[in-house]
C-alpha cells in the first residue's frame, strides 16, 4: 500500500469525520509569500494540500507507517486529532489562586476578559493537604501559594459570575481531589447547571506526590481507592470531565531527566489503570477521561520529541498491554506547564525569552492545553501585568507565528524523530526495570524513581556548578542590577477573615444533620461503596473540608515517608 493509498483512507474517514464536526480556521493557511501550508506535510515531498498532484505514491515503509502514521490515528505520534490547530487552538490556561477566593475570583475574570480560554485554580498548601484555614497547623500559610478553600461557600465565591458550564476548570488538587470535586459539583448545582455538561480536569495524580512534591494525606492503598472511586463516578455522571491529570511536570521540576519524565509518568499511568481494573472497571468507560500533564524544559527539540514519543507510547501501551478497544482509550492528551524551575530571580526579564521558547516546544509537540509561566515567578506571586505579558506569549505563538498552521510540522526531520525514538527507548528500558519491581507503587516503596530523580538532579546542578551548562544571568554574563518590577504581596489579614467565615458556618449551620453525616462517611470509608455521592451530600451541607479529610485520617491515617 503506498502512502498515497493510506491517506486517501485517512482523509476519507478520519479527516472527514473531524471537518463534519470541526471547521478549521480559515479556507486557506498560507504564508506571506502566498505559499500554501500543508494540513499535513509527508514523506519525500508530499503535501496535504488539496491537491492531488502533490499525493507522494512511493510504498509505505514500515518506519513511517508503525511509527508516526497520520494525525488523528493510532499510533497519534502526530497529534490527537486529525487536524490539531487548523480546526481550534489549544485552551490557553494561567494557572493562577491566590489569598481569598473573592481576590482569585477577580483574577479570573480579568484573565477571561484578557482572552483566556480556561481557567486553571491554585490552591494553597492548607487546602492541599486538607486542612481548614483555621486548623493550627495552617497557621501562616492561608492563601499564600494558592486560593484558601475550606467549604463550598469559598468555592461558590471562587466561581462568582463565571458559568461552570461554559467553562473548562483546571484544578490542581490531589489528596483532597474527590472533596474539591464534590465542591465544584455542589456550586455548579447550584448555578443550574447540568452535572453531565461540566467539562475541566482535577490532578489526583497522589502517585507523583510520593516521589516529587510531598503533599499526600493518605496511605497508597485508600489513595488509590478515592482515585477509583472518582473514575468510576465520572464515567457514569460527568462523561466529559478528566478524572486525573497524571503528571510529570513535577517529576521534571525535581530534577529528572526529559527521559525519566516520560517513563515514570506513563508508568504511573499503568498503575492508575491496573488499580482501576482491580476495582472491576471496564478500561474503555475511563480510559477516555485520563489525562496527563508534563513539562516544557528550555532544550526545544528534545521536549517536542518527548511530547511525540509519550502519545506514541501510551498508545501502544492501552491498546497491546491493556487491550483497551476505543481510540479514545489510546489517546495521550495532556497539559503543558512552561518550566518553573528554570525561571531565574537574575534578570527576570530573560524568563519572557524562556517561558516563549518552551510554550512553543508544547505547541510543536501538539499539547491539548498551556500555561505559560510569568517572568516574576521566581520572586513572588505574579502581578496582573506579569500574568498578563504570559497569556500575550501564547497568543503570539497561535496568531502570529504560523507553527499552529500544520498538525505536527517538525515531523520528518532527521533530528527530531531520532530523538523522539531514543527518548521512547530511554522511557521503555525504566518501564521494563519498575515492572520487574512490581510496578510503581513498589518502585516509589524502594525509593527507585526517587533516587533516579535525585541523581538526575545532582548531574544537573554540577554542570552548572562546572558551566557545562549556561543559565543565562546565573553563571554567565551577570550584571549588576536594581530590580525594578511590580510586587505582589498577600496580606496577611485574609487568615483572620478566612477563621472568622468558619466560625460562623460553623454556628449557623444544623449540627445534627454534621454529625450524621460525618457518621455515614466513617461507615462508607471503612466499606467500600464510591464515596463521590456521599462527599457531595456532605459539602452540600456545610461539612467543611478539614472535617472531612479530618474524618478520614480517623479511619486511614496518614502517610508517612521512610528514608530510603
Amino acid at each position: 500500500m503506498t502512502i498515497q493509498d493510506q491517506y486517501n483512507k485517512w482523509k476519507d474517514n478520519t479527516l472527514k469525520k473531524s471537518l463534519d464536526k470541526f471547521k478549521e480556521r480559515r479556507e486557506k493557511f498560507e504564508t506571506s509569500a502566498g505559499i500554501e501550508i500543508p494540513r499535513v506535510a509527508l514523506p519525500a515531498g508530499g503535501f496535504d494540500t488539496g491537491e492531488e498532484s502533490a499525493r507522494p505514491t512511493q510504498p509505505a515503509d514500515e518506519t513511517y507507517t508503525e511509527k508516526l502514521g497520520f494525525p488523528g490515528e493510532y499510533p497519534y505520534t502526530r497529534g490527537v486529532q486529525p487536524t490539531m490547530y487548523r480546526s481550534r487552538f489549544w485552551t490557553m490556561r494561567q494557572y493562577a489562586g491566590f489569598s481569598t477566593a473573592e481576590e482569585s475570583n477577580k483574577r479570573y475574570r480579568y484573565l477571561l476578559a484578557q482572552g483566556q480560554t480556561g481557567l486553571s485554580v491554585a490552591f494553597d498548601l492548607p487546602t492541599q493537604i486538607g486542612y481548614d484555614a483555621d486548623d493550627p497547623i495552617a497557621a501562616g500559610e492561608v492563601g499564600k501559594v494558592g486560593v484558601s478553600i475550606s467549604s463550598i461557600h469559598d468555592m461558590q465565591q471562587l466561581y462568582d459570575q463565571i458559568p461552570l458550564d461554559k467553562v473548562s476548570t483546571s484544578m490542581t488538587i490531589n489528596a483532597p481531589a474527590g472533596v474539591l470535586l464534590a465542591m465544584y459539583i455542589a456550586v455548579a448545582k447550584r448555578q443550574g447547571a447540568d452535572m453531565k455538561q461540566l467539562r475541566g480536569t482535577i490532578q489526583n495524580d497522589i502517585l507523583k506526590e510520593y516521589v516529587a512534591r510531598g503533599t499526600y494525606i493518605f496511605p497508597p492503598a485508600p489513595s488509590m481507592r478515592l482515585i477509583t472511586d472518582i473514575f468510576s463516578f465520572c464515567a457514569k455522571e460527568v462523561p466529559y470531565w478528566n478524572t486525573i491529570s497524571i503528571s510529570g511536570y513535577h517529576i521534571r521540576e525535581a530534577g529528572s531527566t526529559a527521559a525519566q519524565e516520560v517513563a515514570f509518568t506513563l508508568a504511573n499511568g499503568i498503575a492508575y489503570v491496573g488499580a482501576a481494573l482491580a476495582a472491576d472497571l471496564n478500561v474503555d468507560s475511563f480510559a477516555g477521561q485520563l489525562s496527563f500533564f508534563f513539562n516544557a524544559h528550555n532544550n526545544l527539540l528534545e521536549e517536542v520529541a518527548k511530547f511525540r514519543a509519550a502519545r506514541r507510547m501510551w498508545a501502544r501501551i492501552m491498546r497491546e498491554r491493556f487491550k483497551a478497544q476505543k481510540p479514545a482509550s489510546w489517546q495521550l492528551r495532556f497539559h503543558t506547564q512552561t518550566a518553573g524551575s528554570t525561571l531565574t530571580a537574575q534578570q527576570p526579564e530573560n524568563n519572557v525569552v524562556r517561558v516563549s521558547l518552551q510554550a512553543l516546544s508544547a505547541v510543536l509537540g501538539g499539547t491539548q492545553s498551556l500555561h505559560t509561566n510569568s517572568m516574576d515567578e521566581a520572586l513572588w506571586l505574579p502581578t496582573e501585568k506579569s500574568v498578563r505579558v504570559a497569556l500575550r506569549t501564547q497568543q503570539i505563538i497561535a496568531y502570529e507565528s504560523g507553527v499552529a498552521d500544520s498538525v505536527d510540522p517538525l515531523a520528518g526531520s532527521y533530528l527530531v524523530e531520532y530523538l523522539t525514538d531514543e527518548i521512547e527507548k530511554q522511557a521503555l528500558d525504566y518501564i521494563a526495570k519498575i515492572d520487574e519491581m512490581g510496578g510503581a507503587l513498589q518502585s516509589i516503596e524502594r525509593g527507585y524513581m526517587q533516587n533516579e530523580i535525585q541523581n538526575a538532579a545532582y548531574a544537573a546542578q554540577k554542570a552548572i556548578e562546572k558551566k557545562d551548562e549556561i543559565v543565562v544571568g546565573v553563571n554567565a554574563f551577570e550584571v549588576k542590577e536594581e530590580r525594578s518590577l511590580e510586587r505582589l504581596m498577600v496580606d496577611p489579614a485574609i487568615e483572620a477573615g478566612q477563621k472568622a467565615k468558619l466560625k460562623e458556618l460553623r454556628e449557623s449551620r444544623e449540627q445534627r444533620v454534621v454529625d450524621e453525616l460525618l457518621g455515614k462517611l466513617v461507615t462508607a470509608a471503612n466499606g467500600t461503596e464510591n464515596l463521590m455521592p456521599l462527599f457531595i451530600e456532605c459539602v452540600e451541607h456545610d461539612i467543611t473540608l478539614g472535617e472531612i479529610c479530618n474524618t478520614l485520617r480517623g479511619v486511614w491515617g496518614e502517610y508517612v515517608a521512610e528514608g530510603f
